[in-house]
């Protein structure tokens, strides 16, 4: 009986232990957002000298999940399949200058609007293109399945151009740009304005944009509690400064919408 008893005690302790070590890992799979970002979209998202990943919306995001009281992680995704990514729960949110559409809101829950933009065409600062009109049998690049994709296929310029050359990111576009194999890039306002400020003197953005829009975070659908706690945390850093100051070091001013 002693010994049936002993056996029984194992058990039980046994499924304890396990059933405690799940829980502990569950408990930490809670408590750590996984944000899918495209690492080369400064200023954003993008690397440092250093290999760090670093940005505005990369500091946005870790004061928000200090809000939330949760950690976070970064990882890198190809952005062309950034919703099948949301949808199959490799990542928790879609967080890295993810432009609000109609055609994405059927697919991802967004939150409220942080931050505005706008899709404009970059040539060289030498180039004598300075409108829109002066693109007719000119060869433009932008990165594939983004929204300045979108912008260009709704304006009417698209019909002018002579080809549209897709690239994996706007650093391979700005590059072929700088070679010549561009005469122009269709790319985020915000995007250019920082690489501009970087290389001085080596772009130019033509008088017209094609399209305003606006920055969102994208959520998983169904995942309305996780987008309750997080459009709160944002809340939060509007009313306490803590979006104004990030946005100021990353753009000179508060750039971020209340």
């Amino acid at each position: 009986m002693k010994k049936q008893l002993a056996i029984m005690i194992l058990i039980v302790s046994a499924i304890l232990v396990i059933f405690t070590g799940c829980s502990k890992s569950t408990s930490k799979e809670e408590e750590t957002l996984v944000i899918g970002i495209d690492d080369k979209f400064a200023p954003m998202g993008f690397r440092d000298k250093d290999n760090n990943i670093v940005g505005f919306d990369i500091d946005y995001a870790k004061a928000a999940s200090e809000k939330m009281g949760t950690e976070v992680t970064f990882q890198p995704i190809d952005w062309k399949t950034k919703e099948a990514e949301l949808s199959s729960g490799r990542i928790d949110l879609i967080w890295n200058g993810y432009t609000i559409t109609d055609e994405r809101k059927e697919k991802v829950l967004f939150t409220k609007p942080y931050l505005k933009n706008a899709q404009v065409l970059v040539t060289l600062a030498d180039s004598e293109l300075t409108k829109l009109d002066d693109l007719d049998g000119k060869v433009v690049g932008l990165q594939s399945l983004s929204s300045a994709s979108d912008a260009l296929n709704a304006s009417p310029v698209k019909d002018k151009l002579k080809t549209v050359t897709e690239f994996a990111d706007n650093v391979q576009a700005l590059t072929d740009l700088k070679s010549g194999r561009l005469d122009a890039v269709v790319i985020d306002e915000v995007v250019i304005d920082y690489y501009m400020t970087k290389e001085e003197g080596t772009f130019k953005v033509l008088d017209e944009s094609l399209a305003p829009e606006e920055y969102g975070i994208g959520v998983k659908k169904g995942n309305e509690e996780l987008l309750e706690k997080l459009q709160k945390a944002l809340d939060e850093m509007n009313e306490d400064g803590t979006a104004a100051s990030i946005s100021e070091k990353w753009f000179g001013e508060d750039k971020v919408l209340k």
